[in-house]
């Protein structure tokens, strides 16, 4: 599957501790799972986690669900461990928590061999260095970690997230400039979907590949807000067919719904079909 076309709509976390949620997670319509061995797992059983989530990968039964484990930052006891045991283990990626330089992810390299890197964007030195960050060559992924970032900002939580919008669009502007994926972070009132499809509806607005949850019942708001809609869709069908009759003609431009569709228009229509199809895809399996 193409990776520019594939969905990251709802990316939930998962404790890599507890044997039932782990199972629970083949049967959810996620895209992607963050398996976790760090803020979800008590001190004293992050040693017996790793084994536990090894043995739950190597189990299998994902699918095509991206699998993504998230360890523990390389400057604590159990980060260098997490990393040697998460290098084997049949997971997509390896996230890595509060990432601030590209040293830390020539050090989490050296560690898990050939397998890609996503970075938690959540503190405001790994913000302000974002840029640098997305180009490293292990760089696959960024994920938006909002909570520890406003306690690092000392904001207030508003709707519109205004106090947010910098750190949000610094990411983005690196993630897009590079072609990595970036998720926006979680939405902490799981019972409140009307709140949790305004920020999926601002997150897509603003170019977000997806949605980090931290429970089910958040799944199919996410899966809605980050999917082409109908129209969005019809849309690009009708681009693309017009542009193709025009380029037939002669014409460099197509008319669509009193609207110029140049070729720029017509790489973004292919790439909402090629999603929508990846989304089918996904779901018929």
């Amino acid at each position: 599957m193409d990776m520019r076309a594939r969905p990251y709509r709802s990316v939930l976390y998962i404790p890599g501790s507890k044997e039932r949620a782990l199972e629970k997670a083949k049967t959810l319509a996620v895209d992607a799972i963050i398996f976790d061995l760090e803020d979800a797992v008590a001190v004293d059983e992050k040693p017996a986690a790793r084994e536990t989530l090894k043995a739950a990968l190597a189990a299998g039964g994902y699918g095509n669900r991206v699998r993504l484990v998230r360890i523990n930052g390389l400057d604590t006891e159990w980060g260098e461990a997490d990393a040697k045991a998460a290098a084997e283990m049949d997971c997509d990626a390896v996230l890595l928590p509060k990432v601030e330089s590209t040293a830390q992810l020539d050090a989490l390299a050296a560690l898990i061999g050939d397998k890609p890197i996503w970075a938690m964007m959540e503190t405001p030195r790994g913000i302000m260095n974002a840029a640098a960050i997305a180009a490293h060559p292990r760089m696959a992924g960024f994920v938006m970690g909002t909570n520890d970032l406003a306690k690092e900002l000392q904001c207030r939580f508003r709707a519109d997230r205004l106090p947010m919008m910098t750190s949000l669009q610094l990411c983005l502007l690196a993630a897009k400039a590079e072609g990595i994926v970036i998720v926006d972070g979680v939405y902490n009132a799981f019972k409140d979907d009307e709140g949790l499809k305004a920020e999926c509806d601002q997150g897509r607005d603003l170019g977000m590949d997806g949605k980090t949850l931290i429970h089910p019942a958040q799944v199919d708001v996410a899966n809605a807000a980050y999917a082409p809609t109908d129209a969005e869709v019809d849309l690009a069908r009708r681009q693309i067919a017009a542009f193709e009759a025009a380029e037939a003609e002669g014409q460099g431009v197509a008319v669509v719904d009193g609207k110029i569709v140049e070729n720029l228009h017509v790489v973004t229509a292919r790439e909402i079909l090629a999603k929508s199809e990846a989304i089918q895809s996904l779901s018929a399996e």
